[in-house]
């Protein structure tokens, strides 16, 4: 069944041949290389539960089983960077009737979002807001849009100043944070970029923060490191308080580190659309 949930559908035939062969090189990839590694067979370990709904990797899944986990309080999200909901990481918890806040810099994503998700909008499931994301006005726009102090989840990638954002969130203490980490430095390495609130992702390895010091500021806030997904994109950390024996070697940067594998996943099927 878990080897499963990774094969890809066969592509119909007007698909390139190297697409063919790629998807059958990803495929062994991962069944040889990751599925049959021992640290991956232990029941705790939040790897054996990623899928892809929405979500850019496999954080769909690893957010379902860590709620499977915990339970859930409020059901309430905040996700930023969230371009026009397609491909996010709270877009499935919509469907599943979650409510919750979303915050994108980009007008004309904004703009899409209000034009197809109209529904969500409309019955208060989701409030969104078009607003370039600081350390200095974070906490605000969280209480503009109505965010209560304790949600359930918090989801940051806004691709360079994502260790910044999460440091200056100080009034509200979600149970679960996602968040981008760059995963070219090793646990080993406290890196981050300069702080600098105009600037974003200059589109080289120059961005974000190591699993290492991300670590450590989860630690200074009171979470602890539960898992990274296969791609070596998300880190994922649950409050101290919500922990219990439920989790594998929690805060243990050196476990769950995964390295980067940014060309292990790519939607198969019908391009994402969320209509809502």
């Amino acid at each position: 069944m878990l080897k499963q949930m990774y094969r890809r559908l066969v592509p119909k035939k007007n698909f390139a041949k190297q697409d063919v062969f790629r998807a059958m090189e990803v495929d062994n990839y991962i069944q040889k290389h990751l599925f049959d590694q021992e640290k991956y067979q232990h029941p705790l370990k939040l790897n054996r539960f990623e899928y892809q709904s929405f979500s850019q990797n496999g954080e769909d899944g690893i957010i379902a089983e860590i709620f499977k986990r915990i339970g859930t309080t409020n059901k309430y999200f905040v996700e930023f960077g969230v371009e026009n909901g397609t491909e996010c990481n709270s877009t499935l918890l919509l469907y599943k009737g979650w409510k919750g806040l979303w915050i994108e810099g980009n007008a004309g994503s904004v703009q899409h979002i209000n034009a197809h998700m109209p529904g969500v909008i409309a019955n208060g499931n989701l409030t969104v807001l078009n607003n370039f994301i600081t350390a200095e006005n974070i906490e605000s726009l969280f209480t503009q849009g109505g965010c209560p102090v304790e949600p359930d989840l918090i989801s940051i990638d806004i691709d360079r100043n994502d260790y910044y954002i999460w440091k200056a969130i100080v009034k509200f203490k979600p149970r679960v944070v996602a968040i981008e980490y760059n995963a070219i430095f090793r646990p080993d390495v406290s890196f981050t970029v300069p702080y600098d609130g105009s600037k974003v992702w200059d589109k080289t390895s120059n961005f974000g923060a190591s699993l290492g010091l991300l670590n450590t500021l989860a630690e200074e806030k009171g979470y602890s490191l539960v898992a990274c997904n296969f791609s070596g994109v998300n880190a994922f950390f649950v409050r101290k308080d919500c922990l219990g024996d439920k989790f594998l070697l929690p805060g243990d940067a050196e476990v769950h580190y995964e390295p980067p594998r940014y060309f292990l996943y790519k939607k198969d099927g019908h391009p994402r659309n969320v209509i809502l």
